[in-house]
Parts: C-alpha cells; sequence; structure tokens
C-alpha cells in the first residue's frame, strides 16, 4: 500500500501541473492530500491512522513538513537565501535600464565585420548579462527584441540567430551570480549532512569501528563557493558556444555572413565601448570579486550588486535638462568606494579602539566616505523613482519572482516529506545502490532523469524536489568520494538545459513571444538542438575533469587569510604528496642539513632540553622512512585491490541485505509485539510469519559469503593498517622534528627577555622578607613576577619554583621561612639557566638554518599556514576526486 499511496502522489502531482495548475500549490497540495487519503485510509481498513505509512503516521509527516518550512527561513545556519531577492532585484534594474540593449548594439559594431560576429556579440553578452543579471526571462527578451531583426536583416539562418539567442539567455544559470546556484548551495547543506551520517554508519557497519576518520567524511558547501565552482565551466560553456558559431559560420558563410557597421572604429566609436563595457564589469568585479576574495558574504555581495545596479541605471535613465550632472552620482559612489578602500586598508576602523589622532582620521574619513556612498544611492534612487515609475516596476516584479522561488521551496519541502512518508526515499536509494557499474551507474541515471523532467519542469521544481532525495545517496558513495560543489555545479548545468528543451523550454516561450511571424517555432527548436548538444558536451566534459570545478574554490581557500591549518586532518593525504615531491627533488640537500644539525654539539645544554633535541634530529631521517613505507605500502595496495575489489563489492552488498532484512526484522518484532489485542491476530500472524521468512532469507544470504573473504579482507586489511600506522608514524616523527628545535630556538631567543627579570628576581627576596603575614600584596607580588616568567620561553623552572614561594606566602597558610626556602631555589634554577644560556647562544644559528630547511617539507604541519607553492599544490591535488572504498 505505501507503493500505491507514492504511485497517487506522483499522479497526482503530475496531473496537476499537467492541467496548468500554479506549482507553488500544486507541490504542497499533492503532498496534503495523499497524505491524509493514507491515514484516512489507514484508519477506516487496518484501525490505525499509520498503517499504510513507511513510518510514523499522517499527523508526524504532515508536521515534517511544517518543520521543513521552518527551516528554510528560521535556521540561522541557512541565510543564504536572503541573497536571492538582491539578485533578483539587481537583474531587473539592470534589464529596466536598458543597458542590455546598450551592450548589445555596441558589441554587434565590435564584432560585426567577424565571419558568424553577430552570434559571437550575443554571446558574450549573454556571458556579460548572465554575470550581472541572471533573468533568463529578462535577457532572452531583451536579446530577441534587439538582436533578432539585426541577425534576420543581415541573412542569418533563423534556426541558428534563435538558437543562439535563447542559449546565451540560459547563461545566467550557471554563471555566477545564479539563483540556481544559490538554491542548490543551500540543498546540497542538508544533503551533505545526511550524507555523512550515512557514510558513518557504512563506515562502522564495514569495520566495527565507532568513529570514522574525519578525512573520510563529506564536506559542505556554501553558495560561494558554487559561485566559484561554476566559473570556469560557464566559461567554458561561453567559448564553446562561440567557437561553434566560428565553425559553423566558417563551412556555411552564407548562414552566419560578416556584417558591414557603418561607421569607423575610431576614439569616439572606442568611447563608446569603453562606456558601455567598464560599468558592467566593474559591477561583476564588485559581486563576485568580493565573494572570491573574502571581503562579503553571498549576501553583502548581493546588497553590493543591488545597489551597483541603481547607481548604473541612474545615469542611464537621466533625463534631466542639466546634462552636466548625468555622471555625478556615479562619480560620488567610486570617489566612496576609493575612500573606504583606502581607510580600510591603512587604519583601524574600530570606534573603540580610537588611541591615536591618525585614529581619529580614520575614521572621520571612513565616515565621510560612507555618508557620500549613501548619498549616490540615495540619489541613483531618486532618478529612478522619478523615471517613469521605474522602481516602482522593479520593486513589484522583485516581490513577484521572489515570491515565486519561495513560496516553491516551501511547496517542495511538503511534497519531498510526503515523498519520504511512503518510503519513496528508500525506494529510490534501493534502485539506485542496485544498479551494476557503482556509482557511476546511479550518477549517469540521475543525470539522465534530471534531463527528462527538464523537459516539463523548471529549474526550482527539479532543484528543490530532486536534489534533497538523490543527492544524500550520490555524496556518501565513497567509491567516487565527489565534493557537494561539483555535484551541484553539475546538476546546475544539467537543469540549465531545462530552458531550451521542448515542448515547455521556458527560454523557447519568451523568445517565441519577441520573435516576428517569418520565423518559425520548429525553426527555433531546430535551433536550439545543437545548443543543447554544447550543453551537454560541457556537462560531459565537466564531470570528466572535475577539478575545472574544485580547483577554484579550493585555490581561494588555502590561500585566504581563514585557510585552514596545515594540520587538519582531511588535508594530510595531499600534504605528504606535496613532502614527497619536495623530498624526491631536494632529498638529497634535506639529507645534509639533517645530517649538520645530528652533529651540533648538545653537551652545553641541560640533559633534558638536550635529549630532546637529539631525539628531535633523530626523528627527522625516521619520517623519511615512515613516509617512504606509506607510498610503497599505497602501490602494493593498488596491486592487491584488483583482486580484492571485486570480492569486497560482493560482500558488501550482500552484508548491506542482510542488515536492511535484520532490521525489517527488528521492525516487525517490535510491531508484533505491541499487537496485544484479539482483532489484530491475524495481522500479527502474517508478519511473524513474514518475519520468519526474512530470517531464512538471512541465513541464506550469509551463505552466499565466500569461505575465503574472512582471510582475503584481513590481509587486505593489514596492508591498508601498514599505512595508516606508518604516515601516523611520519606525522609524529615530523612533528618532533620540528618542534623539538622550534622550541629550543625560542628558549635560546628569549635569553634577553630573561637576563631582564634578574634584577626583579633578586629584589623579590627582601620582599618576602619584610612582607606582613597579613599583607595580601605578597601574593600578587610574587605572582606578577611568576607571571612574567611564565612568558619567557624555557624558564618553566623557574616559573615552578617562584609559584612554591608564592603559596606559601597566602594568608592562610603563610610560610615566611617556605618560602625564602623556595625562593632560594628560583634563584639557583635561574643562575643554571642564565649559566647554559649564555654558552647555548652559539647554537642558534644552527638551529635557525636547521628549521629553515625542514620548513617546508617536516616542519609544513606546524606552520601557521601553507606558502603559496605549497597551497597551489593542496588546491590541484584537493581538486581531483580520490576513491577511498577501500577503507570500507
Amino acid at each position: 500500500m505505501e507503493l500505491f499511496f507514492l504511485a497517487v502522489l506522483l499522479i497526482t502531482m503530475a496531473a496537476a501541473l499537467g492541467s496548468g495548475f500554479p506549482v507553488a500549490f500544486a507541490l504542497p497540495g499533492s503532498a496534503i492530500i495523499t497524505i491524509s487519503l493514507a491515514g484516512l485510509a489507514g484508519l477506516m481498513f487496518s484501525g490505525d491512522a499509520s498503517a499504510y505509512f513507511h513510518t510514523g503516521g499522517p499527523q508526524q509527516w504532515l508536521s515534517a513538513g511544517v518543520t521543513n518550512l521552518r527551516g528554510v527561513f528560521w535556521e540561522v545556519e541557512r541565510d543564504t537565501l536572503i541573497a536571492i531577492p538582491l539578485f533578483i532585484f539587481m537583474g531587473i534594474m539592470l534589464q529596466r535600464s536598458k543597458i542590455a540593449e546598450d551592450l548589445l548594439v555596441t558589441m554587434a559594431q565590435l564584432f560585426g565585420p567577424v565571419p558568424g560576429g553577430l552570434g559571437i556579440s550575443v554571446v558574450f553578452v549573454g556571458a556579460l548579462l548572465a554575470a550581472t543579471t541572471g533573468i533568463v526571462g529578462a535577457t532572452v527578451v531583451a536579446m530577441g527584441l534587439i538582436s533578432l531583426p539585426a541577425m534576420l536583416r543581415n541573412n542569418y539562418s533563423p534556426s541558428l540567430a534563435t538558437g543562439t539567442i535563447a542559449a546565451s539567455g540560459t547563461l545566467g544559470q550557471i554563471i555566477p551570480p545564479s539563483i540556481v546556484l544559490i538554491i542548490l548551495a543551500d540543498q546540497l547543506a542538508s544533503a551533505t549532512d545526511q550524507a555523512s551520517t550515512t557514510r558513518k554508519a557504512l563506515h562502522k557497519a564495514s569495520t566495527g569501528e565507532l568513529s570514522m576518520p574525519s578525512n573520510f567524511d563529506v564536506s559542505s558547501t556554501s553558495a560561494g563557493e558554487m559561485f566559484l565552482g561554476a566559473l570556469v565551466p560557464g566559461i567554458l560553456l561561453v567559448l564553446i558556444y562561440m567557437l561553434y558559431i566560428l565553425i559553423y559560420a566558417y563551412f556555411k558563410p552564407s548562414a552566419a555572413p560578416a556584417v558591414k557597421v557603418e561607421g569607423k572604429f575610431d576614439r569616439a566609436f572606442w568611447g563608446t565601448v569603453a562606456i558601455t563595457l567598464i560599468p558592467p564589469l566593474t559591477l561583476i568585479f564588485l559581486v563576485l570579486g568580493s565573494i572570491i576574495t573574502g571581503v562579503a558574504t553571498v549576501n553583502q555581495a548581493g546588497a553590493i550588486g543591488a545597489a551597483g545596479a541603481m547607481v548604473m541605471a541612474g545615469y542611464r535613465l537621466y533625463d534631466g535638462n542639466n546634462r552636466k550632472l548625468t555622471f555625478v552620482p556615479a562619480i560620488l559612489g567610486l570617489v566612496a568606494l576609493f575612500m573606504l578602500a583606502y581607510v580600510l586598508g591603512n587604519y583601524e576602523m574600530n570606534i573603540k579602539s580610537i588611541d591615536t589622532p591618525e585614529d581619529q582620521f580614520g575614521i572621520t574619513l571612513g565616515i565621510f566616505a560612507s555618508v557620500l556612498m549613501i548619498v549616490a544611492v540615495a540619489w541613483s534612487g531618486w532618478r529612478v523613482f522619478r523615471t517613469d515609475g521605474t522602481l516602482d516596476g522593479v520593486m513589484m516584479e522583485t516581490a513577484k519572482t521572489t515570491s515565486l522561488v519561495f513560496i516553491i521551496l516551501l511547496g517542495a519541502a511538503m511534497l519531498t516529506s510526503a515523498f519520504r512518508a511512503f518510503g519513496g526515499e528508500e525506494l529510490v536509494r534501493e534502485f539506485l545502490n542496485s544498479l551494476p557499474g557503482g556509482f557511476w551507474t546511479q550518477f549517469i541515471i540521475v543525470m539522465l532523469v534530471i534531463f527528462i523532467l527538464g523537459f516539463f519542469l523548471d529549474f526550482i521544481e527539479i532543484a528543490v524536489v530532486v536534489v534533497p532525495i538523490v543527492a544524500p545517496i550520490l555524496l556518501a558513495d565513497p567509491s567516487a568520494n565527489i565534493t557537494a560543489v561539483w555535484l551541484g555545479v553539475m546538476i546546475g548545468l544539467n537543469i540549465q538545459t531545462s530552458f531550451l528543451t521542448p515542448p515547455f523550454g521556458f527560454a523557447l516561450f519568451y523568445l517565441r513571444g519577441v520573435a516576428p511571424a517569418t520565423v518559425k517555432t520548429m525553426q527555433m527548436y531546430k535551433g536550439v538542438i545543437a545548443f543543447i548538444s554544447l550543453q551537454l558536451l560541457a556537462l560531459g566534459v565537466v564531470g570528466l575533469y572535475p577539478p575545472l570545478v574544485n580547483y577554484l574554490p579550493n585555490r581561494v581557500s588555502f590561500l585566504s587569510e581563514n585557510a585552514p591549518p596545515p594540520r587538519n586532518p582531511k588535508m594530510q593525504y595531499c600534504l605528504e604528496e606535496y613532502v614527497g615531491e619536495q623530498l624526491a627533488t631536494n632529498g638529497a640537500e634535506l639529507e645534509q642539513a639533517i645530517a649538520r644539525a645530528q652533529g651540533i654539539d648538545l653537551s652545553g645544554l641541560p640533559k633534558g632540553l638536550a635529549k630532546d633535541l637529539a631525539a628531535g634530529f633523530a626523528s627527522a631521517p625516521e619520517a623519511f622512512v615512515q613516509l617512504q613505507t606509506a607510498f610503497d605500502t599505497e602501490v602494493l595496495i593498488e596491486e592487491a585491490a584488483v583482486v580484492y575489489r571485486p570480492k569486497q563489492i560482493l560482500v558488501r552488498k550482500v552484508e548491506k541485505e542482510i542488515r536492511k532484512l535484520e532490521e525489517e526484522a527488528e521492525d516487525i518484532r517490535v510491531m508484533t509485539g505491541r499487537m496485544k489485542d484479539e482483532e489484530q491476530a491475524k495481522r500479527r500472524a502474517r508478519l511473524e510469519a513474514k518475519r520468519e521468512e526474512m530470517l531464512a532469507e538471512v541465513e541464506q544470504l550469509k551463505a552466499e559469503i565466500p569461505d575465503t573473504w574472512e582471510p582475503v579482507h584481513d590481509e587486505f586489511a593489514k596492508l591498508t593498517t601498514t599505512e595508516q600506522r606508518a604516515r601516523s608514524s611520519y606525522q609524529r616523527n615530523a612533528d618532533n622534528a620540528w618542534e623539538a628545535a622550534s622550541e629550543a630556538l625560542a628558549t635560546l631567543e628569549a635569553n634577553e627577555a630573561f637576563a631582564a627579570l634578574e634584577g626583579e628576581l633578586r629584589a623579590m627576596r627582601g620582599f618576602i622578607e619584610t612582607v606582613a603575614e597579613t599583607d595580601e600584596v605578597g601574593e600578587d607580588t610574587v605572582k606578577a613576577l611568576e607571571d612574567k616568567f611564565a612568558d619567557v620561553d624555557g624558564a618553566g623552572d623557574v616559573k615552578s619554583a617562584l609559584g612554591k614561594a608564592r603559596r606559601a606566602l597566602t594568608i592562610k597558610r603563610f610560610d615566611r621561612e617556605k618560602a625564602l626556602s623556595e625562593f632560594d631555589d628560583a634563584v639557583a634554577e635561574f643562575e643554571a639557566q642564565k649559566s647554559w644560556r649564555v654558552n647555548a647562544e652559539s647554537l642558534k644559528p644552527e638551529l635557525e638554518a636547521y628549521l629553515e630547511s625542514i620548513r617546508g617539507t617536516l616542519g609544513l604541519r606546524s606552520q601557521d599556514g601553507l606558502s603559496r607553492e605549497a597551497a597551489l599544490f593542496m588546491s590541484s591535488c584537493s581538486s581531483v576526486h580520490r576513491d577511498i572504498s577501500l577503507n570500507f
């Protein structure tokens, strides 16, 4: 019956959508109707409202839907959706301000003389509008009204012209800032949590270990990372479009002829190009650049874009009498922007920390620049408000579009809840996991389903209905170990085709509405087929080469001020690969540096410090040995995996079936244990018989596990354990090789600070001899000196002795003699340290040379951050998906 009501849910939703019922109400309506019917049927036929649900009952699943709705708005961690109305406002404002029209006209003049140049100009402008507006409908309509007549007038093929315009208009879905990327980031954040839980459970079931190493966990993503990840694929798609048009024009010049442009490419023309191009490019730089550099969050960048779009619209729509004032608000905004950048880079902009006249000047200048920026935005806003009610129209369209997006999000939350109520999620998971071929078969099926759904559904419905169901399954698979940002971009590229695929290709509808009657609908459909193929080609390229997506987010992360520390567990594999490369290149020099360090005369140091240093120097070559052992064992694992992997896949599949049956059998046992009424006796007997069948099937499955599995698994586990132990040993030895010498050098560099405390230390004896028994200042005074020694590296023994003296001066247990005795021990320790510190001063250059030689290799884990070279290597290494299934 669960499957029956799942079918009712899908049929109800499909019927509602097919009848033209609004999507925003079709999604939650079908969910509420189906849950209510299932609850009513269970109550009528079984006496239990929850009888026909996978788990729980109608109340739980309706409340789960409400909880999902609340989560969209009220979870602090999920504030990404705030950026949606900001970017919508920015896009509509730029479209209404006719900046798109200016771009198209100017670029057509610039590229016109090139064969296929008009088509290239449309793609170029589409990319620019995608990075500024991201509104597909507005972009397609604007380019259709302006470019299509010009392309037809110049004998362009109607199919090529309409296909180019429709495809270029959809670039806003993948080139950031994009609404679909924001929605996908939000959906993937929840999917990642579910995938992490699933992977941990899988690791525990496979290995028996209670905790999974954090480097095997699933990494989440954010809207900022999605923007970065989609940037290169978006540019790749633009280049593919342009290359296609050039090739098409080369082989069929009559379909895309060069256009003779009236006028000259003189200074005035290039001035027009600059005025047309620079403002949108500046806005793109401010919006995307602020996100990439970490200056602003996605929400803040959206606010920057909205304000920038209004300033641009202010001078573009200005029709006042005094033309000299046209660009004044924009100039004021630019001046304010430069002033703010200057004060933020040169002054401490915190009112509470004003200490000097320079700080006061910086704050004053910042306030003045902020006021200037407010004046520029307000002035531009007033102009837009007064020009044909543009601001009113933009605000109204923004409200409508934003409401549509959020209502669909809320409806999808209810639909997803109902889908899970009837076991739909389990059904999808079982279907995908049962497919032969592992992850890639699952992934291709999911991509195919999304592509087909694009024929009938809008991108928002696909993103919020399909992604929460399939993303946790794909992300949890350890064999592919994909990143959430890569999956999000792949889905985004796939969803982009939904605007072009008939019969409900929205870009085709938009273009049909503004295209002349001479252009037939079939010509438009024919024109987009090539561009759909190009989008699928780009999807394949990005799928086969994940660094196109992963590299840029990794690069920005590792080179930023907030980069993860080198000790981060998830970084260790690539970090060790980097050290291995360095050793292969500079191994001889490192060995010589370590040999010189081991030859240092440590006889002048205290025994403990000399012992630690010697152990640290000895750890360095041992670290190299352990790292090489790890690399050698990794090769052996790869060779053994050829035989082991097929057996592992088979056994894990059988074990998974066993766990599933055992869990279902346990659920039935609990259920039948609650059936005490005689009226339920027949149903209880049927369930108990079903449970017995399950347990019998479990025994049959256990018999399918080969007898050779245990010894094969144990032998392979020895290899993986050897590798992990070698890597752990390398990390311990590498850390010790750096830390022992680093601590010794820090101690010697503190010699001056240590010696400076001698006078204060010797004066303390007289204070202890005269301090009154009831005077609390005695303990406090010694404590102050104790703290000063605590700040000096290597002075711990002196500090410890002073601490004992301080405790002897407390009022409750005042003992002057004991305090003086402990103080004398502190002085004796000071004298001993003073002596060896002076003698060991000559070791500083040798320790510095040793540390410098291993800083980028053995000492890398102990640094505060990565060097640029190491960060770039880590970015590249982390961009590749690494199979970790052999550890499960």
